[in-house]
C-alpha cells in the first residue's frame, strides 16, 4: 500500500471538477479530464487495487484528449457540443465497429459510468462511522455502479482485490488533507460538485438515449 506522504490530495482533484461547469451548467471536457487524471494518480496510490479501473481510464482519457487535439476541437469543448456533433454527423457508436476510434460519447460514458462508483464510495466513506469496513462500503458501491457493465471475471476479481483495502481511517487519510475529520470534512465540501457532474451527464445521455452504447 502507497504512502499517503507523497500521494496524491484528493481535495486537488474535486476541485477540479468544481471547476467542470461552465455559467450555463454545461461541462468542460478540459477540466473534465484533468479531474480524470488526478483521480487516476490517487487510485494509483493505494497500488494496484483499482488498476482495472485506472489502466482503462488512461486509455479513455488519451482518446478525448486526442479529440481535443484533433481539428475538430472546438465540437468538443463541451459534453453538450459533442453529443451535438456526434449524434448530427452519425459518429455514434451505437454498435460495434471493428477497428474505428471510439466515439467521444461512448467514451465518456465509460468514464461517467467509474465516476458514479467513485461518488457513491466516497459518500459512502463521508458517513460511515469509525469501524466501517472500507473493502464493504466499496464493494456496495461497485455492485451498485460498474459491477452492472463488468463481465463475471472482472466483477469476481474486483471484489476480492477490495479485500485488501485499509482500515477506514487509514484511508482517509491517505487522501493527503490531515486528519480523518479533515478528508471527511473536506468530501462533504467537495462532493456535491462530483454529483452535479454526474447528474448533468447522466440526464444529457438519457435525453438522446445514450446511456447503453455498447
Amino acid at each position: 500500500m502507497a504512502n499517503g506522504d507523497d500521494g496524491v490530495c484528493l481535495k486537488e482533484v474535486l476541485v477540479t471538477f468544481q471547476s467542470c461547469l461552465s455559467d450555463q451548467q454545461e461541462i468542460l471536457m478540459d477540466p473534465y479530464i484533468a479531474g480524470w487524471k488526478g483521480l487516476v494518480r490517487f487510485l494509483n496510490t493505494l497500488g494496484a487495487i483499482f488498476s482495472f479501473i485506472s489502466k482503462d481510464a488512461v486509455a479513455k482519457i488519451q482518446i478525448m484528449e486526442n479529440y481535443r487535439s484533433s481539428e475538430q476541437k472546438s465540437q468538443y469543448l463541451t459534453l453538450q457540443s459533442m453529443v451535438k456533433y456526434e449524434l448530427a454527423n452519425n459518429l455514434m457508436d451505437l454498435k460495434k465497429q471493428g477497428n474505428h476510434s471510439p466515439s467521444g460519447c461512448r467514451t465518456i460514458l465509460r468514464l461517467h459510468r467509474a465516476l458514479r462508483w467513485l461518488q457513491l464510495f466516497l459518500e459512502s466513506l463521508q458517513v460511515s462511522t469509525e469501524d466501517s469496513s472500507t473493502a464493504a462500503l466499496c464493494a456496495e458501491a461497485y455492485n451498485a455502479s460498474l459491477a452492472n457493465h463488468h463481465p463475471w471475471l472482472i466483477r469476481k476479481t474486483a471484489l476480492l482485490s477490495f479485500y485488501v483495502l485499509p482500515a477506514r481511517n487509514d484511508f482517509l487519510e491517505l487522501m493527503n488533507v490531515g486528519t480523518p475529520a479533515d478528508a471527511v470534512a473536506m468530501l462533504e465540501e467537495a462532493l456535491p460538485s462530483i454529483s452535479k457532474v454526474y447528474d448533468i451527464t447522466q440526464a444529457l445521455y438519457a435525453q438522446h438515449n445514450l446511456l447503453d452504447i455498447p
